[in-house]
């Protein structure tokens, strides 16, 4: 990547941008990530960041945007949208955002939680009605202490956080009539969606027929190697085409081919064991491009907390925005292209500035960040705490045009 063109080192493995903020607040003031408060949608029922109707949700927060062009020019941006976002219900698990311990989160909604929906779900608005969980999540001294290999903590902590997000979805069926569903999950969440799929969605033919599709961001989907289903899901098949409805988008994103010891990208390994998916002979991880849903390449339309490009907070790596953005996003169009690669054993989103010589906007890198609470990044995670923003514009225009062949189909 060009490193002229005010680069940000890479985040915390599978943190969002702004939970690096607050992280780094956090840590630096001595406080506790938690809020002290849990939010539920009844006495009886499970715990919700987000569900609809709820005041003051976090995933109704405000999505004006700014538009930065390679030039420098400030322009108002308008999201992706669906005039029948109201008619689809979204089921959004978020990754990993416990800071400390080892084990599993409680399920008291924290800062960090409201963070993360604030940066990934409330954008998802725009084409759904967004139903979020709280769930007793793996925290990241735990993902990572199981990924450098205490392979048994990692499988039991797993099964804790998939248990404790199962009532959540069953209530969720319970309590939506038969609206057609939206499955988002990134990095961890996405883990505990691929065991959903695989344990449950796949033998349930009623569920089946509501699932538009399942964007699951950063969780190492298995696939059979030159197919798109029949490895871990055998009725879910990866999307290959714009008008295709009950598929799933997958994918993780590197700048090249990810090292032998990747995180992503690789069968049998890293994440994949998070859900359970051992295997690695005759499979791949799947990738779908969500700037290309029918393949080939795409440019990426990125939308990013303005806070999260312009940091207040000394963190290691970060270089600002130096335009004067007013609003709570932004976004860089004709920054990247992607597209669907493959070699070594290996299957990545590969994502290429297309910068330049540019130094108007901040582009990322794979870089190690060390110093902020024991950060385990670089060339092994890619571009994993990046990727969900990077691809947010392409994954939200996906979903409205799946909207589109629904609402003509069904």
């Amino acid at each position: 990547m060009n490193k002229q063109a005010g680069t940000m080192s890479a985040r915390r493995p599978m943190v969002a941008g702004a939970v690096l903020v607050i992280a780094a607040g956090l840590i630096a003031g001595g406080c506790s990530s938690s809020s002290g408060s849990s939010s539920s949608g009844s006495l009886a029922g499970p715990v919700w960041v987000c569900r609809p109707g709820r005041a003051a949700s976090p995933c109704a927060d405000n999505l004006a945007a700014t538009t930065v062009t390679a030039g420098g020019t400030l322009q108002p941006a308008t999201w992706p949208r669906s005039a029948a976002a109201s008619k689809f219900d979204c089921f959004y698990v978020h990754g990993s955002d416990g800071l400390t311990g080892i084990g599993n989160t409680s399920l008291a909604v924290t800062k960090v939680d409201i963070s993360v929906a604030i940066e990934q779900a409330a954008p998802l608005s725009q084409v759904c009605q967004v139903w979020a969980p709280s769930y007793r999540s793996q925290t990241l001294p735990t993902v990572e202490k199981g990924l450098t290999g205490d392979e048994a903590l990692l499988r039991s902590t797993s099964t804790v956080a998939y248990d404790s997000v199962l009532p959540a979805w069953q209530w969720f069926l319970a309590h939506t009539g038969s609206k057609p569903i939206i499955l988002i999950g990134d990095s961890q969440g996405s883990a505990v969606l691929i065991h959903l799929i695989s344990a449950q969605i796949d033998q349930q033919p009623s569920v089946l027929r509501r699932l538009l599709v399942a964007i699951l961001v950063g969780g190492n989907l298995q696939v059979p190697a030159g197919k798109t289903a029949g490895a871990t899901f055998t009725k879910v098949p990866l999307c290959a085409a714009a008008t295709q409805t009950g598929c799933a988008i997958a994918f993780s994103s590197y700048p090249s081919q990810p090292p032998a010891d990747s995180v992503f990208g690789r069968p049998g390994q890293g994440v994949s064991l998070q859900s359970g998916q051992t295997a690695k002979a005759g499979q791949q991880v799947a990738c779908v491009n969500p700037a290309a849903l029918s393949g080939g390449a795409g440019d990426l339309d990125p939308y990013l907390l303005t806070a999260t490009q312009t940091p207040q907070l000394p963190i290691p790596g970060y270089e600002r925005l130096t335009e004067p953005v007013s609003t709570p996003w932004v976004t860089y169009p004709g920054l990247y292209s992607a597209r669907c690669d493959q070699g070594g054993g290996a299957t990545w989103l590969q994502v290429t500035s297309l910068a330049g010589t540019s130094r108007t906007r901040p582009v990322v890198n794979d870089n190690h960040l060390n110093g902020l609470a024991g950060a385990d990044t670089g060339p092994a995670y890619g571009y994993h705490g990046y990727e969900y923003a990077l691809t947010l514009g392409n994954l939200l225009h996906d979903v409205a045009g799946e909207e589109t062949v629904w609402e003509s189909t069904h």
